[in-house]
């Protein structure tokens, strides 16, 4: 059985645009919410043991490493190379299979209010030469929220993202708005202003929610508010 309503699939326009910070900040609001939440990673490259992106939601959320973090449950494929999961897995003799992935996801679901599973790099990102990350979340019907940012070439990404989530039939939840790469504030408002309306012309709820740098997190009393983001879930 798919775990559709207990699952939030967090993805970004791009590599390094701060799904990770998102993932566990929107893990510690839920959990400020009394909500058991995990926060997942789909597939992590460029390290060994634990998912480092898994060491920073923990961080982020105030919590120490949990037994299903041990047990290989919130990141099922791990690879030392860091480069795209299909090749990872390549140069380290195995085949990612979905559905590895989501069995552990399946797992989570049941013991957890939700499960937060951060993507790896974008939408295209090839799991296997089969099947992209896109691909994946077409099969789950996990609804989406999108981290994009003010840097140069975000309003091209993020329109197309929204444009082949809506062909897709995916469900958006809104986007979470990485001002810490913010240099220019009329480039940055400019570019908020065009996701807000594309947020509407493809169907989906006007929600842009602005993020700061992560040290303004790190501190456990600073929480940023992500109702709109979760109306139609909770």
């Amino acid at each position: 059985m798919k775990p559709q309503k207990s699952v939030i699939a967090v993805t970004g326009i791009d590599t390094n645009i701060g799904k990770t910070m998102a993932t566990g900040l929107l893990g510690r609001y839920l959990m400020g919410l009394g909500k058991r939440v995990i926060t997942q990673k789909l597939v992590q490259t460029g390290c060994v043991g634990i998912s480092e992106d898994i060491l920073a939601h923990r961080h982020l959320m105030g919590q120490e490493l949990q037994p299903v973090d041990h047990q290989g449950l919130t990141c099922p494929y791990v690879f030392a190379k860091p480069c795209s999961p299909h090749l990872a897995a390549s140069l380290a003799g195995i085949k990612i299979d979905p559905a590895v992935i989501r069995q552990a996801t399946c797992t989570l679901a049941a013991h957890y209010d939700l499960v937060l599973l951060e993507g790896a790099g974008g939408l295209h990102v090839p799991l296997t030469e089969e099947c992209t990350f896109l691909d994946y979340l077409e099969q789950e019907s996990y609804p989406l929220v999108v981290v994009s940012s003010p840097r140069l070439g975000s309003i091209n990404h993020t329109l197309s993202l929204l444009e082949l989530a809506s062909r897709r039939g995916l469900q958006v939840l809104g986007i979470l708005y990485n001002r810490f790469l913010d240099s220019d504030r009329e480039i940055a408002e400019d570019s908020a202003h065009i996701f807000s309306k594309a947020l509407r012309r493809y169907g989906y709820q006007d929600c842009v929610i602005d993020l700061f740098s992560v040290d303004e997190y790190n501190r456990q009393e600073r929480t940023l508010d992500f109702n709109a983001l979760f109306m139609d879930i909770l």
